[in-house]
C-alpha cells in the first residue's frame, strides 16, 4: 500500500514538474542569457502587449503589406491606416508614414546609433545606454517589429507638424489606432511623449481608450 502511494506521489510530482515547465516555455525567453517575459495574445492579436517588460515571441509571424513610400505594414491594419490617410488628406492635411515595421537588425542599429550619439557629446557607455533607451526601444521591445505601429510625420510643406498630430490626437481612435507614448503616461509605458507614433488595437478597444484617457497597459489590466 505504502509503495503504491509513493509512486502516484512521485508520477504527481512528475506532472507538477512538467506543467511548470511548459509555463516556463510558453511565457519566458532567454535573450543574451537573460530570461524575459513573453507578450502574450490572449487578447488577441491587436492587443499584444509589447513593451520593456514583455519581448516579442519567437515564432511571431505576420504578413507585411508596402506602402506607396516603401515603408510595410501588418497587412490587417492596412485598409484602416488607408482609411484614416485619406480623411485625413480631405480634410487639408499633409502626412505620411515616416516608420512602419523593422526588422530585429534595424532596431538594434537604431539603438546602436542613439548609443554613440550620446558617447560622443561625453557620455559614459552606461549614461549613453540608458538615456538611449529612453527614445529607442531595445530590440524586442519595439511595437513596430510587430508591424502594427507607425510613426506619423507632417507634410511640412502641407501642414505644420501640431496640426497633424493634433488631428491625429482627436481623431485617431475612429479607425483603431491610438497614441502610444501619451506625455501623461510615461511612468506607466517608461517612454518619453511621442505624439507621431500610432498603434493599431481595433476600433472598440481604441474607443474605449481614448474616451477614459488611458494607454495600453491600464487597458489591457482592465481586462484582466
Amino acid at each position: 500500500m505504502k509503495r503504491h502511494v509513493w509512486r502516484i506521489t512521485v508520477i504527481l510530482f512528475v506532472i507538477a514538474l512538467s506543467g511548470i515547465f511548459l509555463i516556463n516555455k510558453n511565457t519566458f525567453q532567454k535573450r543574451d542569457n537573460i530570461a524575459h517575459h513573453t507578450a502574450g495574445g490572449d487578447n488577441g492579436w491587436n492587443l499584444i502587449l509589447v513593451n520593456r517588460d514583455n519581448y516579442i515571441p519567437d515564432d511571431y509571424e505576420l504578413k507585411l503589406t508596402e506602402l506607396s513610400n516603401g515603408q510595410k505594414v501588418d497587412s490587417r491594419i492596412y485598409p484602416k491606416l488607408q482609411e484614416m490617410f485619406d480623411e485625413a488628406r480631405k480634410e487639408g492635411l499633409g502626412l505620411f508614414v515616416a516608420a512602419g515595421y523593422r526588422t530585429r537588425e534595424k532596431q538594434q542599429e537604431l539603438l546602436d546609433e542613439k548609443i554613440r550619439e550620446y558617447e560622443n557629446e561625453g557620455k559614459t557607455k552606461k549614461e549613453a545606454e540608458k538615456l538611449a533607451k529612453e527614445w529607442v526601444a531595445v530590440p524586442g521591445t519595439s511595437e513596430h517589429q510587430i508591424g502594427i505601429a507607425v510613426d506619423i510625420n507632417a507634410d511640412t510643406k502641407i501642414s505644420a507638424r501640431d496640426e497633424v498630430y493634433g488631428w491625429l490626437s482627436h481623431n485617431a481612435y475612429k479607425y483603431g489606432f491610438i497614441q502610444r507614448y501619451p506625455l501623461d503616461k510615461k511612468n506607466i509605458t517608461g517612454v518619453i511623449n511621442e505624439p507621431w507614433h500610432y498603434r493599431y488595437v481595433g476600433a472598440e478597444a481604441a474607443k474605449e481608450m481614448y474616451s477614459k484617457g488611458i494607454c495600453l497597459e491600464e487597458y489591457i489590466m482592465s481586462l484582466n
